[in-house]
């Protein structure tokens, strides 16, 4: 049977009027059945659906996300300045795991770096015009107001991390104290008396959580935590060097230090050379994250392994299941980590 070209669209493609004229149906239930509505019989389904297959119709997506009241886009906010984006593998790691979930989507991935109160209300009121249908949150600090007012605006939100044991916005997470427990019972294990470490931004929960690691261990060694060998960084390579100078003077004797970062751990390793000390001879050195960072150093750095990739695809996911208002009952999921052993320790 010849097929009729009135109603073809300016590019030649068949045209919804085509389908519906085809079915026999109207135009409002040709897109219910490319949407998925219920309201349609299986019988005038199953009629679209073949009159669609005839013509080669393809839904134009701009226009299905209009009729559902989606936007087809995502927007991965980093409360961070660039200096830090690019300078710390653990980003990367994430950015890529979110890319690879949606891969095989129609969804774009907007980034949005948010460095003051004036860009996060920006943010906000961007993300309340329907621009993006749900928001990925990476590096939340303690304070951070931005996953509450969305939340309040009723953008579906998953955070990479928590503020506090107690949030209740949806997010993914390492197992951050485990992990430092790991890190510093393996540096016991291998003899060393004075082990320090080096803290990450203390207004972070993830910096928090690794610090109660490093204390359980000391106290399960049958120590209490000494405030001299605890020393605060912020995340960065510098934060890293100067803490670890600070460590050798106020202890000079130390013979061990766990640092919260690998990029940290290069920072102290820059400090401990410049100081004579050598790695894992006089000092061992244990990292967080396990970035490709940690195998090219030299010593390799031993280092906790925490699943970035599979963290930001599982907060994909849950972001996803989110909008499609079939989330999980519980608030968040907390991924394993593991300690992976080089010549640094």
């Amino acid at each position: 049977m010849a097929v009729s070209r009135r109603g073809t669209g300016r590019d030649g493609r068949p045209t919804l009027e085509q389908v519906a004229a085809r079915a026999g149906v109207g135009r409002g239930t040709v897109s219910r059945v490319i949407n998925g509505s219920p309201r349609v019989s299986d019988r005038t389904r199953a009629v679209v659906q073949q009159a669609i297959a005839d013509l080669g119709y393809v839904p134009h997506r701009a226009a299905r996300a209009l009729a559902a009241n989606r936007s087809d886009a995502i927007a991965l906010v980093v409360p961070e300045v660039e200096s830090r984006l690019f300078a710390e593998p653990y980003f990367s790691g994430i950015i890529r795991g979110v890319s690879l979930e949606l891969a095989d989507t129609d969804i774009q991935l907007l980034l949005t770096l948010i460095r003051t109160p004036k860009e996060r209300a920006r943010f906000a009121q961007y993300a309340s015009g329907n621009r993006v249908d749900g928001v990925l949150l990476v590096s939340v600090h303690k304070d951070d107001p931005l996953p509450d007012q969305l939340s309040e605006l009723g953008i579906p939100v998953v955070m990479n991390g928590r503020r506090s044991a107690e949030e209740m916005v949806p997010h993914v997470d390492c197992d951050n104290v485990g992990g430092a427990q790991l890190a510093v019972e393996h540096l016991i294990g291998r003899g060393r008396r004075t082990v320090a470490t080096i803290t990450g931004s203390l207004d972070m929960y993830a910096a928090r959580c690794r610090l109660e690691g490093y204390q359980e261990a000391i106290r399960a060694a049958g120590h209490e935590p000494d405030e001299e060998l605890i020393a605060s960084g912020d995340f960065s390579e510098e934060g890293g060097h100067a803490a670890m100078r600070q460590l050798l003077t106020r202890r000079p004797s130390l013979d061990a230090v766990f640092c919260a970062s690998d990029l940290m751990a290069i920072g102290a390793r820059r400090a401990l050379r410049e100081l004579g000390r050598t790695i894992p001879g006089d000092v061992a050195l244990v990292g967080f994250d396990d970035s490709s960072l940690a195998q090219h150093m030299d010593p390799s750095l031993t280092s906790v392994r925490q699943p970035m990739e599979g963290m930001g695809r599982a907060m994909t996911r849950t972001l996803l299941a989110e909008i499609g208002n079939e989330g999980p009952d519980h608030p968040g999921l907390v991924l394993p980590t593991e300690l992976v052993r080089r010549a640094s320790s």
